[in-house]
């Protein structure tokens, strides 16, 4: 499983009121090269891939829970699935779609590039037991 990185302007953004992780719609782009961690904040920091032959890319949040002082994010896997040849990526990029500059969120590294044709399938995988993300 690819592990999830933090941007590091996701924090301030979620200070600055750009981020309801309860209610925004959050989404995934596709990347074939590394985002940096360190600088880039919204979608336009990032190189996309066409997405001509590819499903919706929407995220399904299924909760946004607070216990002890713990958040945790919690998303329903999405399965993307080629309808013709999908550009290489191996990087998915969680960002808000909802805010107005797509703040992005994090990325997972898969490590190796992915290509996909029609009718091949991709999981991104939320990780159910920990959630997309945990802040305390």
């Amino acid at each position: 499983m690819a592990t999830f990185t933090k941007f590091q302007k996701f924090a301030l953004a979620l200070t600055e009121k750009k981020h309801n992780l309860t209610s925004d719609q959050l989404q995934i782009a596709l990347t074939n090269t590394a985002p940096n961690v360190a600088t880039a904040g919204v979608l336009t920091d990032i190189t996309e891939i066409s997405y001509t032959n590819l499903t919706s890319r929407v995220v399904t949040t299924s909760s946004n829970t607070q216990t002890s002082g713990t958040q945790k994010l919690v998303c329903a896997d999405l399965t993307l699935t080629a309808s013709g040849a999908v550009a290489t990526f191996r990087y998915a990029v969680l960002y808000n779609n909802t805010a107005t500059n797509k703040d992005l969120i994090g990325y997972w590294d898969y490590g190796v590039a992915v290509t996909m044709q029609s009718p091949e399938t991709f999981l991104v995988d939320f990780d159910g037991a920990n959630g997309v993300l945990q802040t305390a």
